[in-house]
């Protein structure tokens, strides 16, 4: 499926494709708070920016020195 760049929300699906994460991946991250969701009727979706706010915050993570994450 083509990338829509004036999609706003995302399935929980949608989301997990573009990260190439499985679905179940995807609502444990979504349950832990890693990755922002909202329920719109019922259904869960995720805002199309939260992905990339997503990748960043773990890239900005991963290039921390090791003595300075927290465990």
């Amino acid at each position: 499926m083509p990338y829509d760049p004036t999609v706003v929300l995302l399935t929980v699906e949608e989301a997990a494709r573009r990260l190439s994460l499985g679905r179940t991946v995807c609502y444990r991250l979504i349950r832990s708070g890693e990755l922002e969701s909202i329920t719109v009727g019922g259904l869960r979706r995720v805002p199309a920016d939260a992905v990339p706010e997503f990748v960043n915050r773990r890239r900005r993570q991963s290039r921390r020195p090791a003595h300075a994450v927290a465990v």
